[in-house]
Order: structure tokens, then C-alpha cells, then sequence
């Protein structure tokens, strides 16, 4: 009898501990939203769910700084009307004789049987009187060019002006309340840092694509002649030229410009051009319609190691002059095909890159002292500097 009394006694035990443990770990009901507590009704067993609370967006998203930026994001369609052929162009023999005029695109007449053709990019709103930075691509040659705003109103652009060189280009629209975006500080941001990428890719509409900044200062990528980019992991797809590339607080780093792609494809290394780039040209073109920028008249190589060694130089830095345009201001100067250029204005020359930006930044009509590399001796020169022909 005391044996049975133990085995009850250890049961009802074990049954009250597992109510307990039941009890403790089970979802509270009072907590659940009451319009999802229980469903069904009359004798079907009802179905517990569990909703969410609608509040701010969890850590990491970054949906505030895009809806911040997204706005200022318009679609640029643009409308180029292609140019009759002459009949004689069939022909094999004479075809050579248009093929000039074909290629660089000498004016001739509409064909009003063709379509228009058509492309898209995309740009960025950043004055309210309504100033839109795009790329020079975007809007090469257009005879027609339209922005159509994320809020659904469409208006006509009219080019402001074009920087080639940089492949930026200034328009702008006559409508009222555009929204603007905020300029960031380019050159605060680091590698590793996110960013969001902000354009109209393949006509779908306006997206967004997230990644991180993978390198800064990117050059000798020979896709401009003056190139500082900022190289992201951020999808960038045609279309999304032009675009904007914002941080996380949704301020402007970048206009998005090119990819390097085997397939026409983002496979994961897209360049924008920084904002204080975009904006310097910005500024000149508001201002005079096309960039002012110094020149010298040289052509210039780099000192790769090989050529250091078989030429006996005994610096790796610095830019060599191979070329002297003949009564430039160069060659007014003294300057001499073989020199090595070591500085401008007291600015240490590393390479030709850091040549060109650094003649291009003196102001034309002025004098800057250059230092050169002559046969193992630095010697000063005073060079007059020239106005940088305008890029056709």
C-alpha cells in the first residue's frame, strides 16, 4: 500500500511540474493583437497568429535615407531623331565617302518615316530654381529631352551646359515645389561605408540598390580624361545613369556613372563621380555655360619602373613630358620633351593624373612656377599658363 502511495504521489508531481513549465513557456494570449488572437468561428478550432506592431524601421534599414533622396531622383528620357541616308550610301564604292559624315555626326535631314530614338537615364534635382546634374551621356546630342519627377509630373529640359571631360552635364526644368537633395561631403567618406545607389535601370522605374564604398580617388580608368571616382558594390545597371549615390543619412555622394561589365550587367563594380567634383563643374557651368580649366600644351607619360631603370632616373614619381606643343605655353617656357615635371605651385606631381588636375586648377592667363627634372638637375621654370580647349 505504501508502494502505491509513493507511485501516485510522484505522478501527480510530475503532472503539476510539466502544467508549471506549460504555463511558463506558452505564448500569452493578452498580449497577442486581438484581431488575430483567434480566428474562425463556432465550432472550428480556432488559429492562433502573431502580427508584428507597425513602428519605426528596425536597426539597419535604411529606408529614411532613401525616402529622404528619392524624391530629387528623376527619370531622363531622351529623344535623338535619326538622319536620312543618302541613297548613295548603299552603293560599296561611294559608301566611303559618307562614312565620315556618319561618324561624326554632321548635321543632315530627318527622315520623318523613322521613329525618334529613344533612351533613358536618370539625374538629380539639387537647386530649387531647378537645376538637375546627369551625365554627359545621358543627354549627348538629344534633340529632345524629358524628366519625369517620382511624384508623377513631367516637364521639358533645356541644356545648361556640358563638361565632357568629366561626363557631366547640367539641365533644367520650369516647375514649381521640386523637391532638392542634401550635398554630402565626399571626401569624409571611407571605404566600407554603405551606400545606396538611386536611379531608373532598364526603364523599370526608380530603384534602389545597397553595398558599400569599395575604393575612393579611382583613376586611369581611361572612361574620362579627369576621373576621381568612387568605386561601389552598389547595383548600377543602364538606366541608372546620372543617378544618385547617397550615404546613409540620404545626402548626396556621388553621381553614378559607369560600371565595368563583360555582360552590360552590374556584376559588382560601379564608379560615381564625388559630389564636389559634380558640383565645382556645376558651378562653372551655371556660371558660363562650359568649364574653365589651365593648360600648358604637353603630352605626358608615366615613370613606370622599367622606364626609370632603363633611362637611369632615380625617382619613380613625377610625370615625363613626352611631348611639347610648338609655341604652347610650355614650349614658350622652356619646357623640353624628357623633362620630368616634379611639382606645380609647390604641389608634389606623383603621376599624370595628379599632373593634369593640377594644371588644370590654375587659372588661365596667371603664371605658376613648375619644377622639372633636367639631366639629375631640378630646375624652376615660370609657365604662363593657357585656357584647356573645350572638349568636343
Amino acid at each position: 500500500m505504501r508502494r502505491l502511495w509513493l507511485l501516485f504521489a510522484q505522478t501527480v508531481t510530475v503532472v503539476l511540474a510539466l502544467y508549471f513549465v506549460y504555463n511558463a513557456v506558452r505564448p500569452d494570449a493578452a498580449s497577442l493583437p486581438a484581431a488575430v488572437r483567434q480566428l474562425g468561428t463556432g465550432s472550428a478550432r480556432p488559429v492562433t497568429l502573431l502580427e508584428a506592431p507597425n513602428g519605426p524601421p528596425s536597426p539597419g534599414s535604411y529606408r529614411l535615407a532613401a525616402s529622404r533622396a528619392m524624391p530629387a531622383v528623376v527619370n531622363v528620357l531622351t529623344t535623338k531623331a535619326p538622319r536620312r541616308k543618302h541613297p548613295l550610301s548603299r552603293d560599296p564604292f561611294f559608301r566611303r565617302f559618307f562614312e565620315r559624315g556618319e561618324r561624326g555626326g554632321e548635321p543632315g535631314e530627318r527622315d520623318d518615316g523613322d521613329d525618334d530614338q529613344s533612351s533613358l537615364g536618370s539625374g538629380v534635382i539639387v537647386s530649387p530654381a531647378g537645376y538637375i546634374l546627369t551625365n554627359n551621356h545621358v543627354v549627348d546630342a538629344a534633340d529632345d529631352i524629358q524628366v519625369v519627377l517620382p511624384d508623377g509630373r513631367k516637364g521639358t529640359a533645356k541644356v545648361v551646359g556640358t563638361d565632357p571631360e568629366t561626363d557631366l552635364a547640367v539641365i533644367k526644368i520650369e516647375l514649381d515645389k521640386l523637391p532638392v537633395i542634401v550635398l554630402g561631403h565626399a571626401e569624409s567618406a571611407k571605404v566600407g561605408d554603405v551606400v545606396l545607389a538611386i536611379g531608373n535601370p532598364f526603364g523599370v522605374g526608380q530603384t534602389v540598390t545597397m553595398g558599400i564604398i569599395s575604393a575612393l580617388g579611382r583613376n586611369n580608368l581611361r572612361i574620362n580624361n579627369f576621373e576621381n571616382f568612387i568605386q561601389t558594390d552598389a547595383a548600377i545597371n543602364f538606366g541608372n545613369s546620372g543617378g544618385a549615390l547617397i550615404d546613409t543619412n540620404g545626402n548626396l555622394l556621388g553621381i553614378n556613372s559607369a560600371i565595368y561589365s563583360q555582360t552590360g550587367g552590374s556584376v559588382g563594380i560601379g564608379f560615381a563621380i564625388p559630389v564636389s567634383t559634380a558640383k565645382s563643374v556645376m558651378d562653372a557651368i551655371i556660371a558660363s555655360g562650359h568649364v574653365v580649366r589651365g593648360w600648358i600644351g604637353v603630352e605626358s607619360q608615366e615613370i613606370t619602373p622599367e622606364l626609370a631603370e632603363s633611362f637611369g632616373l632615380q625617382r619613380t614619381s613625377g610625370a615625363i613630358i613626352a611631348g611639347v606643343v610648338r609655341n604652347g605655353p610650355a614650349d614658350k617656357a622652356g619646357i623640353k620633351p624628357g623633362d620630368i615635371l616634379v611639382s606645380v605651385e609647390g604641389k608634389d606631381v606623383h603621376d599624370t593624373n595628379e599632373m593634369l588636375n593640377l594644371i588644370a586648377a590654375l587659372q588661365p592667363g596667371g603664371k605658376a612656377t613648375m619644377r622639372v627634372l633636367r639631366k639629375s638637375r631640378e630646375t624652376e621654370l615660370a609657365v604662363t599658363v593657357g585656357k584647356r580647349p573645350v572638349a568636343k
